[in-house]
């Protein structure tokens, strides 16, 4: 499933319609096949958001809030990003969590995210 977000809006995108087909969101869906059931179950959902300027795959997690893999943008690194719904003591509204460098393809990025949120107790 994907979902669109522009000007505070939330919107379901329909498959072969609204679908946006710029490179990073066939990058997004490219990784998005070779994730394990266990993201799969876990509600992964490719998300466009225009507000905050990214495409990424968006992970519901038992954790404060869900983990969102951003695909990059030129030369940067794929980024691990912890998303929270209210801002934390420090006013944060998103941490980091680890960054993926190009080098690896598709199915070696759904990899490596899905043992990373497996591992730390983000998955069940």
């Amino acid at each position: 499933m994907e979902i669109k977000i522009s000007d505070g809006i939330v919107r379901r995108v329909q498959g072969g319609k609204d679908a946006p087909m710029t490179g990073l969101a066939v990058r997004a869906r490219t990784i998005a096949n070779f994730l394990p059931l266990v993201c799969q179950r876990s509600g992964a959902k490719i998300v466009h958001n225009s507000d905050q300027n990214y495409t990424g795959i968006r992970f519901e997690t038992k954790a404060v809030g869900p983990v969102v893999l951003e695909i990059p943008t030129g030369d940067e690194p794929y980024r691990l990003v912890q998303e929270f719904i209210d801002p934390d003591k420090e006013g944060r509204m998103a941490v980091e969590l680890r960054r993926f460098p190009q080098i690896y393809k598709p199915q070696g990025i759904a990899f490596l995210t899905a043992e990373f949120l497996r591992s730390r107790g983000f998955l069940s």
